[in-house]
């Protein structure tokens, strides 16, 4: 009889850690990250209205140290040279309301590609370059971002599981005893 109570104990914690694991790799929504490349890039803003200026970021810690060029079939082809890590472009008038145009940054013989989406309508003026951060590639979810909220509720969740399973199995023995 003991042992189906032990094993129940470790079955509620298991359970209890596998919810949890799930919401730590489940990620905190960086879907926007670029394909694997020996470099990370982004275009920011991922949705621009025809006319409008996109920056084309490019990060240089491991695989791009020559020059870098960045083509897309909705603006002319750029160059970003070394030592920048940015540059900007200005979509063409012409594009298309509601379509996704690839944009590929190659350099160093290796090239990957993103999509820019292209909004409805027309800026009136020039749209402001965005505030430049840099790209978060290759953390791979493992320590990018830690969110205190989530780790404590995920450490929460595991305590109250085994404290509940040991207080049950110690409680179901107290009353055999007697």
């Amino acid at each position: 009889m003991r042992a189906i109570r032990v094993a129940s104990a470790a079955l509620l914690g298991l359970t209890a850690l596998t919810f949890s694991a799930t919401a730590a790799v489940a990620g905190d929504g960086d879907h926007d990250l670029a394909p694997i490349t020996p470099f990370a890039f982004s275009v920011q803003p991922s949705t621009v209205s025809a006319g409008g200026q996109v920056s084309l970021l490019l990060k240089r810690d491991d695989g791009c140290r020559g020059s870098a060029t960045v083509t897309s079939g909705v603006f002319d082809t750029v160059t970003i040279p070394p030592g920048q890590s940015s540059a900007t472009a200005m979509v063409d008038w012409d594009a298309r309301p509601g379509a996704v145009y690839d944009v590929t940054f190659a350099c160093g013989g290796a090239s990957g590609s993103t999509g820019l989406t292209i909004s409805g309508g027309r800026p009136d003026g020039p749209t402001p370059a965005p505030l430049q951060r840099g790209v978060r590639a290759g953390v791979g979810g493992s320590a990018g971002g830690f969110d205190l909220k989530e780790i404590g509720l995920g450490a929460a969740l595991i305590a109250g599981s085994v404290g509940t399973a040991w207080y049950m199995s110690r409680r179901r023995t107290a009353s055999d005893d007697s």
